[in-house]
């Protein structure tokens, strides 16, 4: 049976509609019947084949949601039915010394989801296993694609750095990653510094749990921050005034990039050194690390801020994109024909 889907056939292009046979179904994948898929600026850059390493035709997406379809031989872990969703990573080597060690997102061979294969602008969308992360009751299918990108690439700094409660924790950027990073800190118990160009994102910023709101390009308001914080998640792509924000750290604080920040970041040597100050950068997270995501997700109400469209206008959510004018993340709903 043909997947239907939306595809790109050239970097820049609109998405049409597109068919393709996925094949017999191998040992160890599962085949998901997406209701939902939430669109990164990852998309983009591969739609706009900014990397390098597009394959058209392109079916983008990679934070789906819906049920099981099929599973093939040897997956006990799913079945028919059951709730799920899927992120960047569709498979790990399962060998290697990072799958081995919990950390499946740093194996230096895991298929992505979008690149070199069909993603999830699609009615299925197949993985394997281990990368099928089961939805816990209590989130929204329709909302919560999202998690499985924007959601635990925040995330995962807060397990693999030993956030603290008692941490002062600053959120550099409010949009489709930091306003879920402002809600994790808070919901953490942390004291959370939320960082913006645009002053309207200030009661929102707080609405969602930020107690203080700065200016991310006002040098004056960082300078009143040196030697306060001890965490500073970076989403944003864009440069700031670094040594600034390596100021802003406490002792032991640790700058911390999950923005694909396009520019070298200038940092002076003797104040990471007389501070023991860290700067640092992650991926997503594991499969399990995902899980634990969902679930403090569901246990303290913590969803996406989320705009949708249907399957259908799928150029329309693009565009809505490109123009900077998502709150916070975009959505799909799957409206293909039964």
């Amino acid at each position: 049976m043909p997947t239907r889907a939306y595809a790109a056939t050239a970097a820049k292009g609109a998405l049409s509609p597109f068919e393709f046979e996925p094949g017999p179904i191998g040992p160890g994948q599962v085949d998901v019947a997406v209701s939902h898929c939430g669109i990164c600026h990852s998309d983009l850059s591969m739609l706009d084949n900014d990397w390098g390493m597009t394959q058209y035709p392109l079916v983008p997406g990679h934070e789906a949601v819906g049920t099981v379809r099929a599973v093939g031989a040897g997956v006990t872990t799913h079945k028919p039915g059951d709730r799920v969703g899927l992120g960047w990573f569709s498979h790990s080597c399962l060998t290697c010394r990072p799958c081995m060690s919990g950390d499946h997102n740093l194996c230096a061979t895991a298929e992505q989801t979008i690149v070199g294969r069909h993603g999830a602008f699609a009615d299925t969308v197949r993985a394997h296993a281990e990368w099928v992360v089961p939805l816990p009751e209590g989130l929204d299918p329709a909302t919560a694609g999202p998690l499985f990108c924007g959601g635990i690439t925040a995330f995962n700094p807060f397990v693999q750095f030993d956030v603290r409660p008692t941490h002062r924790v600053g959120v550099v950027g409010i949009g489709g990653l930091g306003h879920l990073a402002v809600q994790f800190a808070a919901k953490w118990g942390c004291e959370v510094f939320a960082f913006s160009s645009n002053p309207e994102k200030a009661d929102e910023a707080k609405r969602l749990g930020a107690h203080h709101v700065v200016g991310s390009k006002d040098d004056a308001a960082l300078g009143k921050l040196a030697g306060k914080l001890d965490f500073m998640l970076v989403t944003v792509n864009v440069a700031l005034n670094w040594p600034a924000y390596v100021a802003a750290l406490a002792p032991r604080g640790r700058l911390h990039f999950v923005g694909a920040v396009l520019e070298p970041v200038p940092v002076a040597v003797f104040p990471m050194l007389t501070g023991q100050k860290s700067l640092s950068g992650s991926p997503l997270g594991s499969p399990v690390t995902t899980a634990d995501l969902l679930a403090f997700c569901a246990r303290h109400k913590i969803g996406p801020v989320t705009e949708t469209f249907p399957l259908s206008k799928v150029n329309d959510a693009l565009a809505h994109l490109r123009a900077g004018k998502a709150r916070y993340r975009i959505v799909l709903a799957n409206d293909l024909p039964a």
